[in-house]
């Protein structure tokens, strides 16, 4: 785990870089990104669970060619 000195550190080594006036914008950036990531993570588990769900309901019966 970082220290609250590191993060001090981090934090003004963006503001040097970026500018005071860009940390708002990166912080939105960053914030929706995460939003996204989390929606995604949400979706694949949704369709893993209804891909699982429809494995088993049809149970090969269908596939059969006589």
């Amino acid at each position: 785990m970082t220290g609250h000195t590191e993060i001090l550190i981090i934090a003004a080594v963006v503001i040097l870089i970026f500018g005071a006036s860009a940390i708002p914008r990166i912080a939105r950036s960053i914030g929706r990104a995460r939003r996204e990531f989390r929606e995604g993570l949400k979706e694949g588990e949704e369709a893993e669970e209804n891909a699982g769900r429809n494995d088993g309901a049809n149970d090969g019966e269908g596939d059969k060619k006589d």
